[in-house]
């Protein structure tokens, strides 16, 4: 198959005759490597109607090209790159002039340098990957995913795969959202209150967008979920963080000017701390009081296997003060992007408004696919596999933080996939991590969680989510000798 005779210009600056043009456009592809040893050429009356010039033209210039050992001749077949011709050079061309731009003027806001940490993208390789939120390949469902997925590309649902919902969502998703999962958490919903989104951040953004301006106040926990104080950080508007105790966010410690307060009162991120009913209830009248808002995250509520979940806060809200945030990603995988938001209709509307105006909506394909999982079975067959391993880890977790003395500073009661652990007074989980990584083995440190300029330098979290039960007390053996020679 030839070269596509469109990807050969002349360029209008070119010194030379249109022979030597020719001939120089050839040798710089191949020079470049955009043309491989052993392609084809576009035959010489192709490219000089292409081209606009004679065929006597590109002839002669194919001929100098297979003088020169550039190019070889197949008989009748045509021109080929010759497997005698240069080798493109192994390393990258300097850009071809200098940028000119001023970008720290000319950039208006700055999205960078936040305090989300990046995490190996190569986790799996590690033998004891302590590493949070991970998909687990030896317990998720491949096969009737593929077959959702392929019953999802069907002629059927054509419409569902194409067309462009704009700001709307697949009204299958949507309706098992609404009859199947928010009742599991004690949440009634119409479709209008639900809107799908590219995961629980993606939500958690969506909602600073409408809710915060640089003018009003948004209370979060502290510790917290790192990307969530980047969000906030992004949008300027004020922000104070209130640290948590053993229950999760005090209501009384939440400054009386907040008009937004965001929480993860099932499931702390990242202590683990669930927030009893007597303070859940406290925790709304406050925002009566204040004439606040709350943002729910329940993230992890489907990894309750000790004990069902304690009921959302959105479904003790009678006065519609609650925005609930949920997301498929930690029971699925985290590449699905695939999450919710369930409010009132005004804010929902907004919402949707605004992430139309940014992305549209999520591919309909993968709505669709989640869809078809989750109606078939297939999504809480998967849910009693995964709290069924996730039990076991935790058991053998729990003996082996015991045996070797690892101070644990929370973990579910009920459930989860991780435990928050706090090392010896003096000890800087990130020089540990580094420690750690090089024998094998993925912590993740703590200080990016809180906030202010003193952050605690020895907490750090142990997830159990991707790592096999086998290996487990191997692993925390090693952060136990690293933790013993850190002292």
């Amino acid at each position: 198959m030839a070269l596509p005779v469109e990807t050969f210009f002349l360029h209008p600056e070119a010194q030379g005759t249109l022979q030597q043009q020719i001939q120089q456009m050839i040798a710089q592809g191949i020079l470049s490597g955009r043309f491989q040893q052993g392609e084809k050429l576009p035959s010489t009356r192709k490219l000089a109607m292409h081209l606009g010039v004679s065929r006597i033209t590109v002839t002669i210039a194919y001929t100098e090209l297979l003088a020169n050992d550039y190019l070889t001749s197949k008989g009748r077949s045509g021109y080929f790159v010759s497997e005698n011709a240069p080798a493109p050079p192994a390393f990258a061309p300097a850009p071809e002039g200098q940028d000119a731009v001023d970008w720290t003027r000319a950039i208006g806001q700055r999205f960078t340098g936040g305090a989300t940490p990046s995490k190996p993208q190569d986790w799996a390789k590690y033998r004891y990957p302590f590493i949070y939120g991970q998909a687990d390949p030896t317990l998720f469902d491949h096969a009737n995913w593929r077959l959702c997925a392929l019953q999802a590309l069907g002629q059927r649902d054509f419409t569902s795969l194409t067309t462009d919902y704009y700001d709307q969502d697949d009204p299958q998703l949507i309706e098992f959202i609404a009859r199947h999962t928010l009742p599991r958490r004690g949440i009634t919903a119409r479709p209008e209150q639900i809107l799908i989104t590219l995961g629980a951040q993606n939500a958690l953004w969506l909602t600073t967008q409408v809710l915060l301006t640089q003018r009003r106040r948004a209370a979060l926990e502290d510790p917290c979920y790192h990307a969530l104080r980047d969000i906030l950080s992004q949008s300027r508007c004020h922000v104070t963080p209130v640290r948590v105790d053993q229950d999760g966010l005090p209501p009384d410690a939440i400054p009386p000017d907040t008009d937004v307060i965001f929480t993860t009162p099932s499931h702390q991120c990242p202590t683990n701390a669930t927030m009893p009913m007597a303070r859940r209830r406290a925790l709304l009248e406050r925002a009566r009081e204040m004439d606040a808002l709350i943002v729910e995250d329940d993230y992890e509520f489907e990894m309750s296997f000790l004990k069902s979940p304690s009921p959302a806060l959105k479904s003790l809200d009678n006065e519609g003060r609650v925005i609930y945030v949920g997301s498929f990603s930690k029971s699925l995988f985290p590449g699905l992007r695939l999450g919710y938001l369930v409010g009132s209709e005004p804010f929902v509307r907004e919402a949707r408004a605004l992430r139309a105006s940014v992305l549209r909506h999520p591919p309909g394909h993968i709505q669709r696919t989640a869809a078809y999982f989750l109606s078939l079975g297939h999504y809480d067959a998967l849910i009693r596999r995964m709290g069924t391993a996730l039990q076991e880890r935790r058991e053998v977790m729990d003996d082996a933080l015991d045996r070797r003395g690892l101070q644990v500073a929370g973990r579910g009661a009920s459930g989860g996939s991780s435990y928050w652990m706090r090392a010896p007074d003096g000890v800087d989980t990130d020089n540990l991590a580094r420690h750690l990584q090089a024998r094998g083995v993925l912590i993740e440190p703590g200080r990016a969680f809180f906030a202010g300029d003193e952050q605690p330098g020895n907490y750090y979290r142990l997830a159990y989510s991707s790592i096999p039960h086998t290996r487990i007390a191997d692993g925390v053996t090693l952060i136990a000798q690293e933790l013993e020679a850190s002292l």
